[in-house]
């Protein structure tokens, strides 16, 4: 009879959660756990959370329920930056044991002793400036990518953010680290490394402990593009001040990185964007993307952008409409602004009613349809590189060329994880594009 106990994982939010559930994980391994789905009866249940979207607040709710109903005696666990920030409305949720901020949370088998449930839930929350130190780690999501935590915590002080008070301070990994772990994970035949972070175009801030810069995001980029056996490194999210023509030149002429950018832009109104405390103004942001495509003409930029601002009038709005209308963009993720605790934006002048946030953001979804529409369109008639998926997708199986055009075809096993050279020639009904393979265009 198996003793072992086991312990599932729920994550909410980012990529760097995935990494670091994975790191979790493993720490759970190590010490003899069986890791099973979150859907099976488990002993321990741990949920990593995430602050970012209001969404995300009222789904925690949901998954205790789901975790007590799979073992009605199990442990259950809140970890992340809901954790960290909110940590008495989490223990407040009925069944759940114990809850673990940002420093605490990379320690967690240290406080699961005898897994029993406790009457009141148990809190271990740091001040956020205690989290000073620095965790590495990846997320192995399935065989045909990785991600890689490279950075963490940040500096900047958007008005809008929480970020920085459930994550603390910016810190890097060493880039020796970085290395091994870009080796591991070529090591177990995965084809592509998303990098993440918090900042990552900060990266090299504390290394040591301190604000010194051994490394760069440069260095870094270049010490990975020649690690044996990754086929592609992609970037996964930078802020436009910190993207430098430098790297977008590395990212051109490089082995294995993708040429594909996510840059938050967040407002095309230079007043918003100062009222948001970005670093950066519009102007900027046209230098980067007109730099990409220079060196890039097949590049795909991705745009984060908010909508209903405090004192984001009609007019500011249709400039960001305007300006994201005319840039040479490719999809958009758009997300509509909502009040965190302790940040500056919740106390402004100039709320924006909930039901005008909602219209905006659905102006703007509808632009990001038209521009992944108009890039894909562009992209017919090429040939590029696909990385296959490991999911049967009612019968097709799906992929990603190099400058992220989401292809489709029938199923078939045999294609999974692996690259294929293809000439894209149409566009389905629903969005994704068919494509011609090139025979004998194996990698």
């Amino acid at each position: 009879m198996n003793t072992r106990k086991r312990v599932a994982f729920y994550t909410l939010g980012c990529k760097l959660n995935f990494s670091e559930t994975s790191t979790i994980a493993r720490n759970f391994t190590d010490e003899g756990f069986d890791r099973v789905d979150f859907s099976e009866h488990a002993d321990i249940y741990v949920i990593n959370t995430c602050s970012v979207t209001e969404n995300a607040d009222k789904r925690f709710k949901t998954i205790v329920k789901q975790a007590q109903k799979g073992n009605p005696e199990a442990f259950v666990a809140a970890v992340g930056c809901y954790a960290q920030l909110k940590p008495e409305e989490l223990v407040a949720v009925d069944g759940i044991d114990l809850v673990l901020g940002a420093t605490e949370k990379f320690k967690i088998t240290d406080y699961i002793y005898d897994l029993s449930k406790n009457d009141h839930g148990e809190v271990h929350s740091c001040e956020i400036e205690e989290a000073d130190f620095y965790v590495g780690s990846y997320a192995v999501g399935d065989r045909t990518r990785a991600f890689l935590k490279v950075q963490d915590g940040c500096d900047y002080k958007c008005t809008y953010c929480t970020i920085p008070l459930a994550r603390g301070i910016s810190r890097s990994d060493t880039l020796t680290n970085v290395l091994k772990n870009a080796s591991e994970i070529a090591a177990q035949d995965i084809k592509e490394i998303v990098l993440t972070g918090v900042n990552i175009g900060d990266y090299g801030k504390g290394e040591f402990g301190n604000k010194k810069h051994e490394h760069t995001f440069l260095e870094l980029v270049t010490a990975l593009d020649k690690v044996d056996g990754i086929e592609r490194l992609r970037i996964s999210s930078i802020e436009p001040n910190l993207l430098k023509n430098e790297t977008i030149d590395v990212v051109a002429k490089s082995r294995a990185f993708v040429p594909h950018f996510h840059i938050p832009l967040q407002s095309g109104s230079n007043e918003i964007l100062g009222l948001m405390r970005r670093r950066y103004q519009r102007e900027l942001y046209v230098d980067r993307v007109t730099k990409i495509k220079e060196v890039m003409p097949h590049a795909c930029i991705g745009v984060d952008v908010i909508v209903g601002f405090p004192g984001e009038t009609d007019a500011h709005f249709l400039e960001t409409y305007n300006f994201l209308n005319e840039l040479d963009i490719s999809y958009l993720h758009v997300f509509t602004y909502s009040e965190r605790d302790n940040t500056t934006a919740a106390t402004m002048e100039g709320v924006i009613p909930k039901n005008v946030r909602s219209k905006r953001s659905k102006m703007l979804r509808g632009l990001s349809v038209k521009k992944r529409r108009a890039f894909y369109e562009s992209q017919l008639g090429t040939r590029r590189t696909v990385l296959f998926e490991g999911e049967n997708k009612e019968g097709y199986i799906h992929g990603f060329t190099e400058n992220y055009v989401k292809v489709k075809a029938p199923w078939n096993p045999e294609l999974v994880n692996t690259l294929h050279d293809v000439d894209l020639t149409k566009i389905d009904d629903d969005g994704m594009v068919r494509f011609e393979f090139v025979a004998t265009a194996v990698h």
